[in-house]
């Protein structure tokens, strides 16, 4: 049995810093936190090496409008749960799996993939024939306003954030119809697994100089094909508890509804999705009796909106392509290639 995970201010000063700043250097980020660099050098192996911290490639925003995201919902028989999970990690289009309390899914899953075809064949031809499961509810993502990079941890103080400076400004660059080229993938490839590999070691993967490996990450990262993310064992993050809801709203509210949402600080996810709800939202809320008091003020704020379910996450065996133990500790990498 692993030790108690313990955490010093220090340590999630670092975490909330390299969520806003996920390739910053020791020396950059030294000043703000009133260390030196390599005391945050140290701090960080540290945490890397238990599990508790990392720092990856995610898809970003553009990436439901110009590709294919989708929800999951997989219903299993009776002790087929825990072996469906474990036979679904090992599918690089299963980017999120989460096992789920009592109600309409045992199963959910964050699904990525190039496209519908990709999609189809995922479904059909290594999810459903899988033993032991029941029922499959796919929601396609037609937009996403949230995603897990925006989630803060607000360990830092106002004096703090103000030293390190506002994260770059992205450009608003589409690449919609531009294909990415092998240099493009050969850094997707390498940067699912650290976030924080050198710019040397990327250039090494890619066969590419330094000079064009900074100017493809920011292409990449400017046009919202990838989002940085530094991620936590949930211990670091306060033990949040998931809740991912599902709604129904007019679609000329829809933009609103996000909106809202999106300003909450416990929230994670917003999407639109296909069927008969078209608003996805996750929340990272305190506890359980947190989760009526937040579907109360939402629905009293949005009154079109009807929450139509609630699923709440019981554990998360695979984030991203990252796969975690019952502490949600880092355990493993089995990257996703959705690009």
């Amino acid at each position: 049995m692993r030790e108690t995970v313990t955490a010093s201010e220090l340590d999630l000063a670092l975490v909330n810093a390299l969520q806003l700043r996920p390739r910053a250097s020791w020396t950059e980020l030294a000043p703000a936190l009133g260390v030196t660099a390599s005391t945050l050098a140290r701090r960080w192996d540290r945490l890397q090496e238990e599990g508790l911290a990392w720092v990856y490639a995610a898809p970003g925003r553009e990436f439901s409008r110009t590709r294919c995201s989708a929800f999951v919902l997989v219903r299993c028989a009776p002790g087929s749960r825990s072996r469906i999970a474990e036979r679904l990690c090992a599918f690089e289009e299963a980017a999120t799996i989460e096992h789920t309390g009592p109600g309409s899914a045992d199963l959910l899953l964050d699904v990525l993939t190039p496209g519908l075809p990709a999609l189809k064949r995922f479904l059909i031809t290594r999810l459903e024939p899988l033993p032991g499961l029941v029922s499959v509810e796919c929601l396609l993502a037609t937009s996403l306003s949230v995603e897990g990079s925006r989630w803060r941890l607000r360990s830092l103080a106002p004096t703090q954030l103000t030293a390190l400076g506002p994260p770059g400004a992205g450009t608003a660059e589409r690449l919609s119809g531009v294909e990415l080229d092998v240099v493009d993938r050969a850094l997707l490839d390498a940067l699912v697994r650290d976030g924080r590999l050198p710019l040397a070691a990327l250039a090494d993967h890619a066969a590419a100089s330094p000079a064009t490996v900074r100017r493809r990450l920011r292409r990449l990262a400017d046009s919202g094909v990838l989002t940085l993310r530094c991620d936590m064992a949930s211990a670091l993050a306060g033990s949040p508890v998931p809740v991912s809801l599902l709604g129904r709203a007019p679609a000329r509210d829809t933009a609103t509804i996000h909106r809202t949402l999106a300003a909450l600080p416990e929230c994670r996810l917003v999407a639109s999705v296909t069927g008969s709800a078209n608003v996805f939202a996750t929340l990272w809320v305190h506890d359980l009796g947190d989760i009526q008091r937040r579907e109360t003020a939402l629905c009293a704020r949005l009154p079109t909106l009807t929450v139509t379910d609630r699923i709440v996450g019981l554990g998360t065996v695979k984030r991203m392509g990252h796969l975690l133990d019952e502490d949600g500790r880092r355990i493993g990498v089995r990257p996703i290639r959705p690009w």
